[in-house]
């Protein structure tokens, strides 16, 4: 048996998904995991870059883990410290000399490579090439029974919002081919999966190909879709993150003829001011957003929204802030994230600007903003009291014989139940709220 590793991931879910097949090398390669860092031999963490507190709390996570490493090393053993992810494709130098403990840097798209590092079979000490389409035919399936499964279709970005390091850390846009895809979806459907969640940073510019009779036939990511709900046993699609410039009628018509795509959209605008809009280099107006909301719920009446929101942008005045909060009032959110902005090296908008927004004005910004979103995700909630609604389940609950699943709204709900129901998708009458979770009773 080869040593033991422990993971530790951050950030958004396209990270758990490389973590998963980070865990799967891994354990492919004989190297067995450790839910505990002080007793494990390899550590690795893997980052996330999108906000500064993302990144300081790696730094402090990797204070400690040294001086895991420094009393095993006295003691007459040793340890390996590896970071992964975003942080370390933007500041795999800086890493190096905030810390001389750690020992490799794999950027996202070098994951492939940690075995042989740790084996010595390369002698790189960074690893921070863009190597989009190696590490996809590289690396395993991990080997779960989970319901809910995630897939990564579409990696990068083009479109440079002037707040984002995505295009620096994860490189252009790279689409997967659609074979590989529908082979991944097919076998974790073949393990046990119901449910898979289509992942890219930016999912909905997904565009590869196929032949059909001989002729090269684009894949959107409305075809994409379309092809994977095909999969015997495969009941539900989801997909994030979109941006609203790459939501086009094909993909709204897919939502509407086909009933494995769950009627919600993670759709973010950040902000409802177009000066804002256009400091952010997002290229839509409010009212473009708007439109294309009001479109979708024209053709699907029950579909839901969340989105996100960057409160205290530079240059963002008190008019600014009272447009977002206009335009959250106008569309209705089901649920959303906002956040404080956070200037991230690179970036366009972390150079000098005058208007810095000062602090106390966004931490009440960011107040304000929350009340209003919690206060629409608990009314959405709240129209659901009483209401049969297909739930499906993925996992046991904290007590005896309870379960947790799902609404096609991504609402978690709890039952309690004498047999076990996980996979199954079953009518629930949601019966209590508590916060932002159901208590129900399954009806059939």
């Amino acid at each position: 048996m080869k040593q033991s590793f422990f993971i530790k991931t951050y950030g958004c879910q396209m990270n758990v998904y490389d973590s998963e097949k980070i865990v799967e090398l891994m354990t492919s390669g004989g190297y067995r995991q450790s839910s505990n860092p002080e007793e494990s031999d390899i550590a690795i963490f893997n980052t996330c870059h999108i906000r500064e507190k993302a990144a300081e709390k790696l730094y402090s996570d990797l204070g400690r883990i040294s001086k895991y490493k420094e009393n095993k090393i006295k003691s007459g053993s040793s340890m390996k410290i590896i970071v992964t992810g975003c942080v370390a494709q933007a500041e795999g130098d800086e890493i190096k000399k905030r810390n001389k403990s750690v020992d490799l840097i794999f950027g996202p798209q070098n994951y492939q490579n940690i075995t042989d590092a740790l084996e010595g079979k390369n002698e790189k000490y960074v690893y921070s090439d863009f190597l989009c389409a190696d590490k996809f035919e590289s690396l395993p399936i991990r080997n779960s029974h989970e319901i809910s499964r995630l897939v990564t279709i579409q990696e990068g970005c083009d479109k440079f919002c002037s707040f984002c390091v995505v295009p620096y850390t994860r490189g252009a846009e790279f689409s997967r081919p659609v074979e590989g895809i529908f082979l991944e979806v097919k076998k974790l459907v073949e393990m046990g999966a119901k449910e898979v969640i289509l992942l890219g940073q930016n999912v909905s510019s997904y565009n590869s190909n196929v032949f059909e009779d001989g002729i090269r036939v684009s894949v959107k990511l409305s075809k994409l879709c379309n092809l994977i709900s095909n999969i015997t046993g495969l009941e539900r699609i989801r997909y994030l993150t979109s941006h609203p410039n790459d939501i086009e009628n094909d993909l709204i018509n897919e939502h509407y003829t086909n009933k494995k795509l769950m009627p919600f959209l993670h759709l973010p605008i950040q902000s409802g001011s177009d000066k804002i809009l256009k400091r952010m280099n997002r290229n839509h107006s409010r009212n473009d957003y708007m439109n294309l909301v009001r479109n979708i719920k024209s053709k699907i009446n029950n579909m839901a929204f969340s989105s996100d929101f960057i409160v205290g942008y530079p240059g963002e005045t008190d008019h600014d802030f009272n447009q977002t909060i206009d335009l959250i009032e106008h569309v209705g959110f089901a649920s959303s994230y906002s956040f404080k902005y956070s200037p991230r090296p690179g970036t366009q908008s972390s150079l000098k600007h005058p208007n810095v927004v000062n602090d106390n004005v966004s931490d009440l910004r960011l107040k304000k903003i929350q009340e209003i979103l919690n206060k629409q995700q608990s009314e959405f909630n709240l129209k659901f009291i009483d209401k049969n609604e297909e739930v499906l389940f993925t996992d046991k609950g904290k007590k005896d014989n309870q379960f947790v699943g799902r609404t096609k709204y991504l609402q978690p709900v709890h039952v309690l139940c004498n047999r076990n129901i996980i996979g199954k998708k079953l009518e629930v009458n949601l019966e209590s709220l508590t916060s932002f979770s159901f208590h129900g009773k399954i009806v059939n």
